[in-house]
């Protein structure tokens, strides 16, 4: 047994036939609902307003390169939203993680940046610096010397796994 299926498609200048007993609405019932419909998209912004400025907003940094413009652009990046965050009144916090070539960033004897972050972490709590431990290990067996970080930093297992379990979380992740 076999079934037949037909489509019908209506060129843009046919209407569908209404039925006779469906009269359109009349004007006045019309304006009434775009009232209402504008009462309830107010009410839902309000609501919303007062919701995010209680809102915690969390933000992932990510550097993989030793390149200090990219570096200091990362640092710009966490600069601005926690100022942009804190002219509204609201709390922000911020990870900046590095693996791969980004972990010179966060090297005592090659960042480019550490005087910054010194500055920075005193004056903006909001932002951490996470190194991945992988990386650190393997600079450390390819250089054969302990890698030393700057004191502002702390060490997570993998770069790339804390990235993934803060999206999973809801955190924002941007790579400047």
């Amino acid at each position: 047994m076999a079934v037949l299926l037909l489509g019908v498609s209506l060129s843009a200048g046919q209407e569908v036939a209404r039925p006779a007993d469906r009269a359109p609405e009349s004007l006045l019932l019309k304006q009434k609902r775009a009232v209402a419909t504008k009462k309830n998209v107010r009410r839902l912004s309000s609501s919303e307003s007062r919701s995010s400025a209680k809102k915690e907003h969390r933000l992932i940094l990510q550097v993989n390169s030793n390149d200090a413009a990219a570096m200091n652009l990362t640092l710009n990046n966490a600069t601005n939203v926690v100022q942009h965050y804190k002219d509204m009144g609201e709390k922000v916090k911020i990870e900046v993680i590095t693996f791969g070539s980004g972990l010179h960033m966060l090297r005592t004897d090659t960042s480019p940046v550490k005087g910054r972050i010194e500055t920075m972490s005193a004056s903006t709590p909001e932002v951490t610096f996470k190194a991945c431990g992988n990386t650190r290990e393997n600079m450390r067996r390819q250089e054969n010397k302990e890698i030393q970080l700057i004191p502002e930093a702390s060490v997570v297992n993998s770069g790339v796994v804390r990235i993934m379990e803060r999206e999973e979380q809801g955190w924002t992740y941007v790579k400047p």
